[in-house]
């Protein structure tokens, strides 16, 4: 590292980020099925999550100022506070609600959510630009770790709720989760070690929108990236897999529970796994940093193929059998893997565009481009399931991909 303390406040902040993830990936599958178990039809259901993207995009664009002039410390501590905040909220929660109220209600503790989860995010990545060594390849490889630690322990955190919703209920596990975090914020106050940038007093708010062709291109690549995952993720197949693999018992409940949960797992750990090793299998070492912005437009129009092949096989077998879901699996782990290699690459290069004095403005804009995604595919996903099924879903997905791949290909060597 590249500060005398650089390695132990990195290790604290990706401590922390990681305790954060494994939260935001079990508070996903929680309310995600409980509010479906409740009857919840699959746009109700998107809309439960809408909020916090909106949050995110808003909370993206000013948390890179926000940590410029407050420092990275502070808007940690933040996004753990608000995570806590956020689920004690939900403790509130009455099934004598009405089923508006009760919409209404956890969009707004999502909402705080998707501001804990970006403040801790642009905080994570900006950290590592900061403390990464200097040396050829370091770079990517540091944020590779990062990206590829926090979407495993994602994986894991949405395999546990799953799992602990069948098992403890919902607010049984909410409680035990602010206790949690709780402890780690407590923790990180005490003991974080020096390292991190404090903040600068003359920062100014209108520095967050880049004037780099390249951040500005990268954004809009990442937009439709992320939303071509979550048009399909969030709630399609989640809710396709309920309607294959349960037959509406509590014990039908709970071993769809425990397969939903599963699959989501095993394809945010693959993801993270494959992204974590990406800078092996682009050579990062070895090849420079225009050989990486080709590969952007290169690996989007190689995912593409993946929801193109998969939205024809459901066109062509429209069934929810277990047959058909089996296969749907498969695709959908080998579009984790290509995902990856594309999320880790956008992930480098916005790192390699910015510059030290800007890193958290550039890194805050870049963020607010994956929220907005996150926000489009999240609508996307509940209103073409309804619509057209999973194979809708992933139909939309293919031409989000191709959009993504023509704004990666408009990146530019300096």
């Amino acid at each position: 590292m590249n500060k005398p303390n650089g390695m132990a406040a990195y290790i604290a902040v990706t401590a922390a980020y990681w305790a954060f993830m494994l939260s935001d990936g079990a508070l996903r599958m929680l309310v995600l099925l409980h509010f479906h178990t409740l009857g919840f039809s699959p746009v109700q259901l998107a809309y439960l999550f809408m909020l916090y993207e909106i949050a995110g995009i808003i909370t993206n664009l000013s948390a890179g100022w926000i940590a410029a002039r407050f420092g990275l410390s502070s808007t940690l501590y933040a996004g753990l506070g608000l995570q806590i905040i956020a689920l004690a909220a939900l403790l509130q929660l009455s099934p004598d609600w009405t089923i508006w109220a009760s919409v209404a209600y956890a969009m707004f503790a999502q909402g705080l959510s998707g501001v804990a989860k970006d403040l801790s995010k642009m905080s994570a990545k900006s950290a590592v630009k900061l403390l990464a060594p200097k040396t050829e390849g370091g770079l990517f490889r540091w944020v590779a770790i990062l990206t590829g630690s926090k979407n495993a322990v994602k994986g894991l955190g949405f395999f546990v709720g799953a799992v602990a919703l069948g098992a403890f209920g919902f607010h049984a596990v909410i409680q035990g989760m602010a206790i949690f975090l709780s402890v780690i914020l407590l923790v990180l106050i005490l003991r974080m070690p020096a390292g991190l940038p404090t903040g600068r007093k003359d920062a100014k708010f209108k520095e967050v929108l880049s004037k780099n062709a390249n951040v500005n291109w990268l954004s809009l690549a990442r937009v439709f990236l992320f939303g071509a995952r979550d048009v399909w993720f969030v709630v399609g197949i989640p809710i396709y897999f309920y309607a294959v693999f349960s037959d509406g018992s509590t014990e039908g409940n709970r071993d769809a529970f425990f397969l939903i949960g599963g699959f989501m797992a095993i394809w945010i750990i693959i993801y993270g796994l494959v992204q974590g090793n990406a800078h092996r299998i682009l050579r990062a070492t070895t090849r420079g940093s225009s050989a990486f912005i080709q590969d952007a437009a290169r690996w989007a129009w190689m995912l593409l193929v993946v929801p193109i092949c998969l939205s024809v096989f459901l066109y062509m077998r429209p069934d929810a059998t277990a047959l058909n879901a089996t296969v749907v699996v498969i695709g959908l782990l080998v579009f984790g893997a290509i995902f990856a290699v594309n999320s880790s690459l956008h992930s480098y290069l916005i790192l390699e565009f910015s510059t030290g004095s800007r890193v958290t403005m550039d890194v805050g804009f870049y963020y607010m481009a994956n929220a907005s995604g996150r926000l489009i595919g999240t609508l996307l996903s509940g209103i073409s399931y309804q619509l057209g099924g999973v194979s809708a879903c992933l139909s939309i997905a293919a031409f989000m991909l191709a959009l993504s791949a023509f704004a990666a290909g408009r990146l530019k060597s300096s």
